[in-house]
């Protein structure tokens, strides 16, 4: 009995292992739990920073709100100034005799038009030319008959009470050709500045109009483009076979400047 009743060291030991096996194991759990818990939390808090961050790194505001709209302003006026483009053309048997020709005729006309009050800076040649002359009547062989040569100035004409005078003095010095007449205004821009402060006039009523009838108000403005156009009034072209004794009529009309504006308005 005494060897039933007592423990041998053995048991004893064995026992004690039992129990320390069964503390690491309890210990093992907790660990695991705990593990489990923390990757929970990661999976719900995670979302939830990164989202955070996104929101924080986004840029993009609302966008504005715009009406645009597009106004045109235009004023015309009397020009106060005429271009006139006249030459010589003739045609000789030689290059010599063409060009001396020609020289002569433009000297004339050039001491024409500086009579009539043009200063030589307003004078410029704009058309210098020679070429061989053909004919083909005869036969299907073509004959040298001579050369033209042709000289072409354009005048400035800055007082149009004497354009009729430059053009009918030019013909009568010995000019063959002119090709045509155009107005303008010595300077557009200030007539461009107030086409301009029309078009934004008529801009901004369209703009109020449609922001009334939309319930909103004009805030400002958010971008503007804009267009010019100035005409040229051109008159048809006179031959020397057409000039007559008579002063040639000149028209010069109105010359009209139009800028066009585009404003987008802000609204809200």
């Amino acid at each position: 009995m005494n060897d039933h009743s007592t423990s041998s060291p053995e048991a004893t030991a064995g026992l004690g292992s039992g129990r320390n096996s069964g503390g690491a194991v309890t210990f093992g759990r907790a660990l695991a739990v705990t593990a489990a818990a923390a990757l929970l939390l990661g999976i719900i808090v995670g979302p939830i920073i990164n989202n955070h961050s996104t929101v924080g790194a986004d840029t993009t505001g609302t966008p504005e709100h715009t009406v645009t709209v597009s106004g045109t302003g235009e004023v015309s006026l009397a020009p106060d100034i005429a271009d006139v483009a006249l030459g010589v053309s003739y045609t000789k048997p030689t290059v010599a005799e063409a060009q001396s020709a020609a020289a002569t005729a433009m000297n004339a006309v050039v001491a024409a038009i500086e009579k009539n009050g043009v200063a030589a800076k307003d004078i410029v040649t704009v058309n210098l030319s020679l070429s061989a002359v053909y004919d083909y009547s005869v036969s299907s062989t073509q004959k040298l008959i001579g050369y033209q040569f042709t000289n072409t100035v354009r005048v400035t004409v800055r007082n149009l009470k004497t354009v009729a005078a430059v053009v009918d003095d030019s013909v009568a010095a010995g000019a063959t050709t002119i090709q045509g007449i155009s107005f303008r205004l010595a300077d557009p821009k200030s007539v461009e500045a107030q086409a301009r402060q029309l078009a934004m006039n008529d801009a901004r009523a369209k703009a109020d109009a449609l922001a009334s009838a939309a319930g909103v108000s004009i805030k400002g403005v958010a971008s503007i483009a804009e267009s010019s156009y100035t005409p040229v009034t051109y008159n048809a072209a006179v031959d020397k076979a057409a000039a007559g004794s008579a002063s040639t009529p000149i028209q010069t009309g109105t010359t009209d400047v139009q800028v066009t504006v585009t404003v987008s308005y802000l609204i809200g």
